[in-house]
């Protein structure tokens, strides 16, 4: 195990430094949306999706892109692709996540994509990103103030 757990206080210990660094940090960067999101077959970043954060060298870091209403239509068979990526949609892809739809019925779906990476000490952009295999009848990302998108950076602690 790479992270030394914090199991071992007794009363009257002193919390060290060391110990304390080995607790997640929490959220460290989010950006929701409202605005629906009208599919292409490029992979484009949707609106909202991309967040700036300061990463700290050799941390753990869970990365969750949520669409909370993919609305397909009955009209052709195809299937809806969102990926995360790293500094741009030509940069490193994290992760991807697909959901299919058939011709035969129109399916409203939840999707989402979860990654966990560590990265360099800086500045780092995060992406989330969509598209279809099929644009025939105009497939959406349904958003709306009950239902936003997410996507959410989280630090775990050190790798």
């Amino acid at each position: 195990m790479a992270i030394s757990p914090n199991t071992t206080f007794v009363i009257g210990q002193v919390l060290t430094a060391t110990q304390a660094n080995q607790f997640p940090f929490g959220i460290v960067a989010k950006a929701t949306s409202t605005t629906n999101y009208t599919l292409t077959t490029t992979m484009t970043a949707t609106t909202g999706m991309t967040v700036t954060f300061t990463a700290i060298a050799n941390r753990n870091y869970k990365i969750t892109y949520y669409e909370p209403i993919v609305e397909t239509t009955s009209a052709a068979s195809g299937q809806t692709n969102i990926k995360i990526f790293q500094t741009n949609t030509a940069g490193l892809q994290l992760t991807s996540t697909v959901l299919g739809n058939s011709a035969a019925v129109k399916i409203l779906g939840t999707i989402n994509a979860v990654a966990v990476s560590t990265f360099t000490a800086g500045s780092t952009t995060i992406i989330g990103a969509a598209n279809t295999t099929s644009t025939t009848g105009t497939p959406v990302l349904q958003r709306n103030l009950f239902f936003p998108s997410l996507l959410l950076v989280e630090d775990l602690g050190p790798a």
